[in-house]
């Protein structure tokens, strides 16, 4: 398999609060992970910056809007756009890049020049809605991708399974109503953002959401996909398949309570390359969200990338 990574140095520069789980420190220590000799044969890219009508693909015109008129224009200051979800000088940058490197990922996967690639940006994306930016993410990368999957290459059947440990709300919110794209999702319940109930399943049943109990482990988050996750793929048959891969779920993560271990994300990874195998010419393009154990994250995301190369 050839793999791409996508990557920028302006990821580094959308800066949080002291203190805030969503920090620069997270792409960094994948950065190390990522000098393994494991993984000397990655194709290794930068990023271009996409242009900002490429939000408009999954936003209204308002939101991409709201959020640029909140861009501090004094360098290091930061601004709370929400709760916990803040915009400092450079953040609709490397949120844009991020975007470009999520289209330039689906281009390459769909025109055959690599078998798949991972997109090692932040911030990330699945908490924003069609309207709202919220918990860490400003513009939903996962269904820009999808958006821009069908509207230039005209794939009919797209898949987005979703293993951050907090519920893809932003992204079920953008496809309810849309059944020609299929949303799966694990995650712990109750947890923030408080959604992901199993019988949430859109209004042309083309959600499908797997929740699992505080304390969960391998055993459980296994079964989910077993008896969910799968045997939705192999009745929609995707063409293509996009990964929100969170990897808030490892039991070191101090935002959630799923024990999970690396090996689980191998796993995973390796049932959802099957199904492309299977149905969608082996194309899968996975995106970064969550993840915010430094060791956990580089562990996870590491193994989630060596299973994208061996196939």
């Amino acid at each position: 398999m050839t793999t791409r990574l996508y990557e920028h140095a302006i990821f580094l520069e959308h800066n949080t609060p002291p203190g805030h789980p969503e920090r620069a420190d997270r792409l960094r220590s994948l950065a190390i992970a990522l000098e393994h000799p494991n993984f000397a044969e990655l194709d290794r890219k930068a990023a271009r910056q996409a242009n900002e009508d490429a939000v408009l693909l999954a936003h209204p015109e308002e939101h991409l809007f709201s959020v640029m008129r909140q861009v501090p224009e004094d360098d290091g200051a930061i601004n709370q756009l929400e709760s916990d979800t803040y915009l400092s000088p450079k953040s609709v940058q490397a949120a844009l890049t991020g975007i470009g490197g999520a289209l330039a990922a689906v281009d390459d996967v769909m025109t055959g020049t690599v078998d798949n690639a991972f997109v090692a940006a932040r911030p990330p994306g699945h908490h924003a809605e069609k309207s709202k930016a919220m918990g860490f993410c400003l513009f939903n990368n996962v269904a820009i991708a999808a958006r821009h999957a069908q509207k230039t290459y005209g794939v009919e059947r797209v898949a987005i399974v979703d293993w951050d440990v907090h519920h893809g709300n932003g992204t079920q919110n953008i496809f309810w109503d849309d059944p020609s794209v299929l949303f799966c999702s694990t995650h712990q319940m109750p947890l923030y953002p408080w959604t992901g109930a199993r019988d949430e399943t859109g209004s042309r049943n083309n959600i499908v959401n797997a929740p699992l109990a505080t304390n969960d482990g391998s055993e459980h988050f296994r079964d989910a996909f077993r008896s969910r996750v799968l045997p939705a793929l192999e009745n929609f048959r995707p063409d293509f398949i996009l990964i929100s891969a969170g990897f808030d779920a490892h039991h070191r993560d101090p935002l959630a309570q799923i024990n999970l271990v690396g090996d689980d994300f191998d796993w995973a990874t390796g049932r959802l390359m099957e199904i492309a195998g299977k149905y969608a010419g082996n194309r899968v393009v996975s995106l970064l969200e969550g993840g915010y154990d430094l060791e956990g994250l580089a562990e996870s995301a590491g193994l989630h990338i060596c299973r994208l190369m061996k196939g």
